[in-house]
């Protein structure tokens, strides 16, 4: 015993040794942690960078498919609009038609009444023939008065019933009537007959049609014969206008005296 104290011998080696390893793993392990820690994070903003760029795609897709739906529906209102300038264009011209008509339609007072035909004064020969034989001023013969009384009386008559039987000059207008729906769900046959349903004394309805306007919406257009001293436009434009049920405005397309 006392030999081996005096030799040189480490005992406790091993357990230096393990403690030894045992430092240099934690030492190990703790360099490799913040590596660890930042790989983790790299792939972290990776993922969230995939998972950005693909939202990014499917908005920027979303927004192109907005964009030509925008598109289509501008080029449509282009054209509708476009359809509707047209449609006022030709109604300036109609409207500007009618107010030349109008202006050239004497009114009824203007209207110069043909005066009843005079009767042929007789001639010379005759009147002396006629006052020979009679003497409208009379005269101191009382067979001569009476004469001259029956011969004027029997011209009175003969003129009266020449009067009578002389036709009287009615007047008369051909109007044509633009008569427009609310919207092209409106039951255009069932409206004409609304329309003729307004009767008068001195109103005539005539031929009717449909003229397209736009978007699929038509307007009747109705022409009647009507008497002016009977039949005002006006009244009538107000009585249809009065079927609210199928007629949104009435407009005169075209006014002639017959």
């Amino acid at each position: 015993m006392s030999n081996l104290q005096t030799e040189d011998i480490w005992i406790t080696r091993k357990i230096y040794e393990d403690a030894e390893i045992a430092h240099f793993e934690n030492l190990a392990k703790a360099a490799l942690t913040p590596l660890a820690g930042e790989v983790a994070k790299a792939r972290q903003r990776l993922i969230e960078s995939r998972d950005t760029f693909t939202s990014t795609v499917a908005s920027a897709s979303v927004d192109t498919e907005t964009i030509k739906l925008i598109e289509r529906k501008v080029t449509e209102f282009e054209k509708s609009m476009s359809a509707i300038l047209k449609h006022i264009d030709a109604l300036d011209i109609r409207v500007s038609s009618m107010e030349q008509n109008l202006n050239q339609a004497r009114p009824m007072h203007q209207i110069q009444m043909p005066s009843p035909a005079q009767p042929a004064p007789p001639s010379n020969r005759a009147t002396q023939d006629d006052d020979d034989d009679v003497d409208l001023f009379g005269s101191d013969s009382d067979g001569e008065s009476e004469a001259a009384a029956k011969v004027r009386e029997e011209r009175l008559a003969a003129y009266a019933a020449k009067k009578s039987k002389k036709p009287v000059l009615i007047a008369k207008s051909n109007v044509i009537l633009d008569v427009k729906p609310w919207d092209d769900e409106t039951d255009m046959k069932a409206m004409e007959e609304q329309v003729r349903t307004i009767q008068a004394d001195g109103l005539l309805w005539g031929a009717a049609k449909l003229v397209p306007l736009a978007f699929g919406i038509h307007k009747l257009q109705i022409s009647s014969v009507v008497e002016d001293d009977k039949v005002s436009i006006d009244w009538l434009t107000e009585q249809i206008e009065k079927m609210e049920d199928y007629v949104q405005s009435v407009d005169i397309a075209a006014f002639n005296k017959i």
